[in-house]
């Protein structure tokens, strides 16, 4: 699929130099990139999925129990 995207100018010629020096093309790295972040997104919701029946606390409470504890 074709797109247009909207890149910040030096983050343009960083990612234009990466490609050069990589043999790669701007577009396999941006695609790459995306990649990567799909898959630490999925990542992120498996987490969140095992974790949801743990038991939550309040960060007040928990920077009162690190006090109580002398951690803090």
């Amino acid at each position: 699929m074709r797109t247009t995207i909207t890149i910040n100018d030096k983050i343009y010629k960083a990612l234009r130099i990466r490609a050069a020096e990589s043999g790669e093309t701007v577009s396999r790295l941006v695609e790459d990139a995306l990649k990567e972040q799909v898959l630490e997104d999925l990542d992120d919701l498996q987490t969140v999925k095992q974790r949801e029946n743990e038991t939550t606390i309040d960060f007040r409470t928990f920077v009162k129990e690190l006090k109580a504890d002398g951690l803090l």
